[in-house]
């Protein structure tokens, strides 16, 4: 069927895999095609389903969520995840994030609030708020001020502003609107800023942005 969201589950506790099947399941347009209890299995999973999007538990023992995004994420055409936690403010979800996970989901989320997280995430538009990037910002401090602005830097006047819109957690149509510009040359200038950057999605750009304390 065409249109249908394939969602894989990563978590070490059965029943909370189960829970979250149960919570989808109601949704004609996405099908949990697989599970996975590891870190090392949901790698070895992704290669055999192709989900769009996996749900990924951060802390697992063995093979963690945040290795197991990085490996995934590696791949070529690599699903989206959504990390999963128990805590607001996490390093391991900052890393994830930065490993090129698409967003976090707190394990308590409602059930309404998780399905239309995965259908944003699975249409290539997932963000975070500035509000929460901060918070993560602030929870993990590091030396990385200096790192962020040489990266920063390696982009044109035009592209460092579109990225500074989207560590605003501005839409392309805002960041158009702001600038002058229209949304397809605002879209433009974010692929070819994520390409010099080597980044994965605008969450990464707005952890960068963030980094550097431009904002």
């Amino acid at each position: 069927m065409a249109g249908i969201i394939r969602l894989a589950i990563v978590d070490d506790d059965p029943l909370v895999r189960t829970g979250l099947r149960i919570m989808v399941g109601g949704s004609p347009d996405i099908e949990v095609v697989a599970e996975a209890g590891d870190g090392a299995e949901a790698v070895t999973m992704v290669d055999a389903h192709w989900p769009d999007v996996v749900l990924m538990d951060i802390r697992m023992p063995g093979v963690d969520g945040l290795t197991a995004t990085r490996r995934i994420r590696a791949r070529t055409r690599p699903p989206h995840v959504i990390v999963l936690t128990t805590f607001h403010a996490d390093e391991y979800v900052l890393e994830a994030l930065r490993g090129g996970a698409s967003g976090f989901l707190l394990k308590d989320t409602p059930p309404r609030e998780l399905i239309a997280a995965v259908r944003t995430v699975a249409a290539g538009t997932a963000t975070l708020s500035p509000a929460v990037v901060r918070q993560l910002v602030d929870h993990v401090p590091g030396p990385r001020r200096a790192a962020a602005r040489a990266r920063l830097a390696l982009l044109t006047d035009r592209e460092r502003e579109v990225a500074l819109g989207v560590g605003r957690g501005w839409s392309n149509a805002e960041i158009a609107d702001a600038l002058g510009m229209g949304v397809p040359t605002v879209k433009s200038h974010v692929s070819r800023l994520l390409t010099k950057l080597d980044l994965n999605n605008r969450v990464q750009v707005a952890l960068l942005v963030h980094d550097a304390e431009l904002l």
